[in-house]
């Protein structure tokens, strides 16, 4: 275990540093986090996204030209952003998908932050998450996620192959 969280504070350390040369990344990488408000009853995501992937990615996969974060960016950026997201993430929550609540994106520098929720006031015994960011346009693509729930930290590497990740209480 240590020598995953070694590896996961690896890569986010490598994301920092690098965030300001993004158009000279040569990895692939994104990171969300989720936290469980158990006030307002809701799981909150927050997933950062290197513009460039993403611009690329949803350029082919809607075949139109998107040009994020420009002046000439597409009127239809933002649903294109929604749709892709809520196509690539899931949650599951005591073996029920929970539906996912798009509420808005900004941008930080070379990075797209998007805020995504699902209400759910019950008590969470299992809670798995599904992360297929970019892995059709970057099969090398790394998806970290970092959880905090029920008062419990965990944090996952999800990959092309390795997709899901499931966590019980």
């Amino acid at each position: 275990m240590k020598k995953k969280n070694s590896v996961t504070l690896a890569v986010i350390v490598i994301f920092v540093l690098m965030s300001s040369f993004a158009s000279m990344h040569k990895f692939y990488v994104s990171v969300t986090q989720i936290n469980y408000n158990k006030d307002k009853k809701r799981v909150e995501i927050s997933t950062r996204i290197f513009i460039d992937d993403l611009e690329k990615t949803l350029n082919k996969k809607y075949n139109q030209k998107v040009n994020l974060a420009t002046k000439i960016e597409a009127e239809n950026a933002k649903e294109l952003v929604e749709s892709y997201l809520l196509e690539k993430m899931e949650i599951t929550i005591n073996g029920k998908e929970q539906k996912l609540v798009f509420l808005g994106s900004e941008y930080e520098d070379d990075v797209l932050i998007c805020y995504v929720k699902a209400d759910f006031s019950k008590k969470i015994t299992t809670f798995e998450v599904f992360n297929n960011l970019l892995t059709e346009a970057y099969p090398e693509q790394q998806n970290i996620v970092h959880t905090n729930i029920n008062n419990t930290k965990k944090s996952f590497l999800l990959t092309q192959i390795d997709k899901t990740a499931t966590i019980k209480y």
